[in-house]
């Protein structure tokens, strides 16, 4: 299917590829400042946002999709950064199109993912709610982090409760979660079923790549991102304290910081202009 794609800037291209539940919005942390540089290519995964469809499909017909944005955009070779779910896109990417791919970032994700979330009690599930909806009309107030926010789910997402991340979940995470199709849902719970692991691939990608993660992540944990950097012939990788598995929204200066000085680091190898 052809998915709906929001495209910032010019210069080397990067197809940023959010996570469960996401959008092409949740990625404006990343695209905001990045397509000042480069060209920036977010798109809605197929079952997500305005790329919602009514018709079953695994995970693996995303990569599909995500080539044939990219040869209608006539990128033959592009950087890709992906957060969480979108972290495994990119890797399957980098593993079944090697001449597409120049390199990975990956955010809070793994090769072979591995969770820690404690069991979730039901006063969680609706503080979570009463949150989530207070959040969206009082974005950010500190009623809703402290009375609510922090007695919820959203205490295994975030490590440090900031306005600014509860100013993404109101603007850009509630969006998301609501338009996750029910297939996108389904997609995610047969590809967890199968138990993914690509570890033992991971020697195949020569590229550079960068691997950051929260020391805190209880959905995809630290240990397994940083299993996933050393299996990577070419990698570097940051464990940020205190943070989880929203760290870009936590910490955005310091990791937008860390992404720049490594891709300013490769850039000798991203100067040619998209075909």
């Amino acid at each position: 299917m052809r998915l709906y794609c929001e495209i910032r800037g010019t210069g080397f291209p990067i197809l940023c590829l959010h996570g469960h539940p996401g959008s092409a919005k949740t990625m404006s942390v990343f695209t905001e400042s990045l397509s000042d540089c480069y060209q920036t290519l977010a798109p809605d995964l197929r079952g997500y946002g305005h790329s919602r469809t009514s018709l079953p499909f695994e995970l693996e017909d995303s990569l599909t999709d995500l080539v044939e944005l990219l040869d209608a955009q006539r990128i033959e070779r592009c950087l890709v950064l992906g957060w969480s779910l979108g972290g495994i896109l990119a890797i399957e990417l980098a593993l079944r199109h090697p001449d597409r791919v120049a390199g990975l970032i990956l955010i809070a994700t793994a090769a072979r993912p591995v969770g820690a979330h404690p069991p979730v009690a039901w006063p969680e599930l609706v503080n979570t709610g009463l949150a989530s909806l207070l959040n969206v009309v009082i974005p950010a107030h500190p009623w809703v982090i402290d009375g609510l926010g922090k007695r919820s789910l959203y205490r295994y997402l975030l490590r440090q409760h900031t306005p600014g991340a509860y100013r993404r979940l109101a603007k850009e995470g509630f969006a998301a979660y609501l338009g996750t199709s029910p297939q996108a849902n389904r997609a995610l719970n047969r590809a967890l079923g199968r138990r993914y692991d690509r570890l033992s691939d991971l020697g195949a990608i020569a590229i550079p790549c960068l691997v950051l993660c929260g020391a805190e992540d209880c959905h995809i944990t630290a240990r397994a991102s940083l299993e996933t950097a050393a299996r990577l012939p070419i990698a570097e990788s940051h464990c940020y304290p205190d943070t989880a598995h929203l760290l870009p929204w936590e910490i955005p200066e310091q990791m937008l910081h860390d992404i720049d000085q490594w891709l300013a680091r490769q850039e000798l190898g991203l100067s040619a202009k998209p075909s």
